[in-house]
């Protein structure tokens, strides 16, 4: 590690590892040395005793230092990406040899056009790379081939894009990947590719550790690249996720985010800007994306024989939890109320309202379209996005407008609102705002009740409407009536026309079965309860009747002990 001294180096790799939530626990601390040295630097910048150390106790060598730059030439990342792996063959061949295992990269096949991309198929032309990372690699590569054919164990393991972990959701905001992400997400386009061969970070680092200490897979190369994203699987997943992305030619996707970017922009895609900007990095990223599928014939074969976790497609199941980090870092975008509904559907209602504490006197009817932008909207946040209009003549004679509004499936896991035994289904929050430009607020819950109407329940909305800023005016009572409701929210869904049929079909089913889910249980709930507490004070109960016996007990006992 780079440092001025142990001390620093060590803070430093604790540093690191903070920044992606590793741990530098004690029990880390006890199993890990750090020295502060310099792989551009001759042993490594250490003195001879500490390098001869280094060589009469070290096991194995794994080469992870690497300068990760696509804008700079060969000449400025020899030193640390060819010169460096080969100082560490220098180590592994000093007194008694030992395997060396060099995180390489797919970028070694970076040639346009090149076929195959197998684990033991002939790497580019060195002529034929364009970056000076791509060069780099390949030449340490070819360095570290002279040293296997001189006898010396080396294993190389080659990742290609590296996403982020599947179940932390960390990341690596500078890969090419993070930022392709991020741009389709922000922008709903995608350029038109032939595979991308990218795995998640998890999968490479528990597979790349099986391979180091199996001492049988040594001296083998592996394409650490899992199952290659497709073109119309990346367009699939997006769409189901809310996220309809028009499909681009590469110039023209690549001069409409540089556009973009000038215009509007987007401080955390300026790495990926400064790529697309140069001309020698487009080459790279050209090869990244025509290319073919990476072959892991071997990789698959070790990861079976080792009972590992198959490689799976990065697809967006895999990518969730770090997708949810980029959007909260600001690189990607969620689907939002801007985008246009997954699906939507109409809600009706109408009953009475009159002044808080008073007769309900007034009419009042609501008319509303309830949409999600995804079916991650609703499973990871319980809401559900409100458009439409209310009628209500207290408040003013014109219809009032939904200006911000969002219903909350089962808020707070439905318990029981405060110092009542009415547990929420549904909870309405909404802005409107009438002709005259005044804003007013709308809060309405759903509940449900230890009773057998389920039916009502589910339909009968309790609200209350104030001014902003100021207390409930106006309380009442309305409902869904019962003929619009099934044609409404059931046969009158609205799906996404862009998605097909039988996407459209396995949307409504998908949300259908979510929302009664979610309904059926918190109907259940109040029952439950009270069965629970039933159970609780008939243990009482029987808990008195023991102490009562008990007593008795005590009292025959004390009297047969006083006619002794």
């Amino acid at each position: 590690m780079r440092a001025a001294d142990d001390a620093a180096a060590e803070q430093r790799l604790a540093e690191a590892l903070a920044g992606y939530d590793q741990p530098w626990s004690f029990e880390v601390r006890r199993r890990v040395t750090v020295l502060a040295a310099d792989i551009r630097q001759p042993r490594l910048g250490l003195s001879e005793e500490r390098w001869a150390e280094l060589a009469r106790d070290v096991d194995s060598i794994v080469n992870v230092a690497a300068a990760v730059d696509f804008l700079r030439g060969y000449p400025s990342l020899r030193q640390t990406n060819v010169l460096g792996p080969l100082l560490l063959a220098e180590l592994a061949m000093t007194g008694r040899p030992k395997p060396l295992h060099h995180i390489s990269s797919v970028a070694v096949f970076n040639e346009v056009g090149i076929e195959k991309m197998g684990e033991d198929d002939p790497v580019a032309h060195i002529d034929r790379l364009f970056a000076g990372y791509d060069k780099s690699k390949w030449a340490a590569e070819a360095v570290l081939r002279r040293a296997r054919e001189h006898g010396l164990t080396v294993t190389f393991l080659r990742p290609g894009a590296i996403g982020g972990h599947t179940r932390t959701g960390v990341y690596n905001p500078a890969d090419l990947s993070t930022g392709l992400i991020g741009a389709i997400s922000r922008f709903r386009t995608v350029p038109a590719f032939k595979f991308l061969n990218l795995a998640p970070v998890d999968w490479i680092s528990r597979t790349t550790a099986a391979i180091v200490f199996d001492p049988k897979a040594w001296g083998q190369n592996y394409n650490l690249t899992g199952r290659a994203e497709t073109l119309p699987e990346l367009v699939k997943d997006m769409k189901l996720a809310g996220m309809n992305v028009r499909i681009a030619g590469w110039k023209d996707w690549r001069d409409d985010l540089l556009r973009r970017q000038e215009t509007d922009p987007v401080p955390e895609l300026d790495f990926l800007v400064r790529i697309l900007s140069s001309p020698t990095a487009v080459k790279l990223f050209e090869a990244l994306m025509f290319g073919p599928e990476a072959g892991s014939e071997r990789t698959e074969a070790f990861v079976a024989r080792h009972r590992l976790p198959q490689a799976e497609r990065y697809g967006s199941e895999a990518q969730l939890k770090a997708f949810e980090r980029m959007a909260e870092n600001g690189v990607a975008r969620l689907p939002s109320r801007e985008d246009p509904p997954y699906l939507s559907f109409r809600e009706r209602m109408k009953g009475q309202v009159g002044p808080v504490g008073e007769d309900r006197d007034s009419s009042c009817r609501l008319a509303f379209t309830l949409s999600i932008a995804s079916m991650y909207q609703v499973i990871r946040h319980r809401r559900i996005d409100v458009r439409g209009q209310v009628v209500c003549e207290r408040i003013h004679p014109e219809p009032l407008t939904v200006v911000e509004g969002e219903i909350q499936v089962r808020p707070d896991e439905g318990v029981p609102r405060l110092h009542s035994n009415d547990h929420p289904l549904l909870r309405y929050r909404l802005t409107l705002e009438d002709r005259d430009g005044n804003r007013w607020w709308l809060e309405g819950y759903k509940t449900a009740r230890a009773r057998r109407d389920f039916w009502k329940q589910t339909r009968t909305l309790d609200i209350a409407i104030g001014r902003e800023g100021e207390p409930a005016v106006l309380a009442g009572v309305v409902k869904v009536p019962s003929s619009s409701f099934l044609p409404d929210q059931i046969d009158g869904i609205q799906v996404d026309p862009r998605l097909s049929s039988q996407e459209q079909r396995l949307a409504k089913l998908a949300w259908l079965s979510w929302f009664f889910l979610q309904m059926g249980a918190g109907l259940a709930e109040p029952s439950l309860r009270a069965a629970a507490e039933l159970l609780d004070l008939r243990r009482d109960a029987i808990d008195r009747d023991k102490d009562k016996l008990a007593r008795k007990i005590r009292k025959l006992m004390i009297q047969r002990e006083q006619n002794r």
